[in-house]
């Protein structure tokens, strides 16, 4: 396929509530978009790089000027034949995965268009359905929290995530379960603790999580194996597994029972079914995690998640809980059963509403092959 143009665009879309982690409280996403043009096909790619290099060391601008400067062009003067062709040709750029994967799953998005096959299928996905759950950030009272768990319960949603941090982990888990018993309820640090707080994380075995997602640093295996043999309760990594090789490591160290995959995190849509693969091999299950898409994003990682091993809910929610207006027709829902049905469509299944892209965009380029 020859790209004959590529735009990028930076939109400012606030969230409909503010999302708080261990790094802060957004209030609202400058978001990236890439749009690709081939054989009057329009093909779509969100980079998930923040406002601030605190999740990984990428960020809106690095995004933008890596893209500009280096990975578009390569994309412009190359005929790819599909999204598997992308990591070789982006290769000599080290790093800044989140700016190649927005190319490359854009190129995927293009390649199922001018397939005529739902982009899901192209992955290789299996499931009509996925399940899925919520992430819920730290709340300004545990009230608040208990109220906005309530409405995530009652909308079927099929696991509970909270993000935690030191003086707000186990007095506000020991509310959720006095309540709700039974709920699949996991937990998410963000690289908030250290080894010398293993005791205290221990202790969380009582509270039968799904999961401890990053407790330790961002860019560890070692500790976490340290950490997984005092605990019953299995680590999910997230933000230390970069690629296929680090997600062998860390199952072959024991660092975790279960891995999230974030396909912008990963470099792509290439690297992102390897990793599924690899946790397959292992016998490890496997979920997609959100970085706060609009529903181009989400478009993606529903796509995604109909691979087979991604056995567990994942963080692919519905549009309205984090947009009063997304940018997509018709918007992500989710089914009183907490599930969402995989598109059948060409390409990723979900219309681009160009008028609310165009209202809300602050800056634009395009170049041209």
């Amino acid at each position: 396929m020859k790209i004959e143009a590529i735009h990028l665009r930076e939109l400012n879309m606030p969230l409909a509530y503010p999302f708080e982690t261990s790094f802060g409280v957004t209030t609202g996403r400058r978001i990236l978009l890439v749009e690709l043009e081939s054989e009057g096909i329009s093909a779509w790619g969100e980079c998930v790089a923040g406002e601030h290099p605190y999740f990984s060391d990428e960020d809106v601008e690095t995004a933008w000027h890596v893209m500009e400067t280096e990975l578009v062009p390569r994309l412009l003067k190359t005929e790819v034949e599909s999204g598997r062709d992308c990591p070789a040709l982006f290769e000599q750029v080290r790093g800044h995965r989140m700016a190649k994967a927005a190319l490359e799953n854009a190129v995927w998005d293009l390649d199922a268009q001018l397939q005529g096959l739902p982009l899901a299928t192209l992955l290789g996905g299996t499931r009509a359905v996925i399940p899925c759950g919520v992430s819920i950030g730290i709340q300004p009272t545990p009230a608040i929290l208990m109220e906005k768990i309530a409405t995530e319960v009652a909308a079927g949603y099929r696991r509970i995530k909270l993000k935690c941090k030191h003086g707000w982990d186990v007095k506000i888990f020991e509310e959720v379960r006095e309540r709700w018993p039974a709920i699949t309820l996991s937990c998410d640090a963000n690289s908030a603790y250290r080894m010398e707080d293993a005791d205290h994380i221990a202790s969380w075995d009582r509270f039968h999580l799904l999961m401890i997602e990053q407790p330790l640093w961002s860019d560890d295996f070692y500790f976490h194996a340290r950490l997984q043999k005092r605990l019953g309760t299995p680590i999910c990594l997230d933000e230390s597994i970069r690629n296929r090789r680090d997600a062998r490591a860390a199952l072959e160290l024991g660092s975790a029972g279960i891995i999230n995959i974030k396909v912008g995190r990963v470099g792509g849509f290439t690297e992102a079914i390897a990793i599924h693969n690899v946790a397959q091999e292992h016998g490890v299950p496997v979920w997609c995690g959100g970085m706060l898409e609009t529903g181009i994003g989400r478009a993606h990682n529903i796509a995604l998640s109909s691979l087979p091993n991604f056995s567990l809910p994942g963080d692919v929610s519905a549009s309205k809980r984090y947009w009063t207006d997304d940018i997509i027709q018709p918007e992500v829902t989710v089914s009183a059963e907490g599930e969402i049905i995989v598109p059948t469509t060409p390409g990723r299944g979900f219309e681009v509403v160009r008028e609310r892209v165009e209202k809300i965009t602050v800056r634009r380029l395009t170049l041209k092959g």
